[in-house]
């Protein structure tokens, strides 16, 4: 009998992955440097992660929304021409700001405030429509209610009623608990308040 020799074929491709090669040496995962990144805001340099850094971008995400202007910006944080020409070009500040700006409109932030700001100029329009005699009689009264309302905005709650404290535990099994106080009475309110304000 003839004995049969076998040859044994190696994988001549990328090493690490043919089953029986040993494993490609790896080289040492490159760790990066920590890079603080910084801004120069009236006169200082202040890192963006810190308070006053994202504060700045969040206004810088505002300018990017059109809410507020270049000049707005510089004036509040009393940047030169010069330094607000290195922040404009600076990556680090883009980066941050672009993702602060997908923030503030994924969570309707931006949507709000620029409903707010355009809500603004509405008194000034519904006086116009209030004062313009050649108006309409109905219109005019639609501006005056609307006027109205929005003067009053966080009046809804009546001078008449009286403050209480509810307080409702639930027990489970449909159960609860509830402590109602009862309107309180002048003289603790008066003393509330008179609290509060020696502070």
């Amino acid at each position: 009998m003839i004995p049969m020799t076998t040859t044994t074929r190696h994988y001549t491709g990328v090493p690490g992955f043919a089953l029986d090669d040993t494993p490609a040496p790896s080289k040492p995962a490159r760790t990066p440097k920590p890079r603080t990144e910084t801004v120069t805001l009236r006169g200082i340099e202040v890192s963006l992660t810190s308070d006053v850094g994202g504060a700045f971008i969040t206004d810088l995400s505002r300018n990017k929304e059109r809410l507020f202007s270049d000049q707005q910006v510089c004036e509040k944080y009393d940047i030169t021409p010069d330094d607000w020409t290195a922040i404009t070009q600076s990556k680090a500040v883009r980066l941050a700001v672009s993702a602060e700006h997908e923030r503030r409109m994924l969570n309707n932030d931006a949507s709000r405030e620029a409903a707010a700001k355009q809500f603004t100029k509405a008194p000034e329009i519904l006086g116009g429509i209030l004062e313009n005699e050649r108006a309409s009689p109905r219109h005019r009264i639609e501006a005056a209610k609307e006027l109205r309302a929005t003067a009053h905005v966080g009046d809804e709650k009546a001078g008449d009623v009286p403050d209480r404290v509810v307080i409702e535990i639930n027990l489970g099994a449909d159960e609860k608990l509830v402590i109602d106080s009862g309107p309180l009475p002048p003289k603790r309110l008066k003393e509330a308040t008179d609290a509060e304000t020696k502070w």
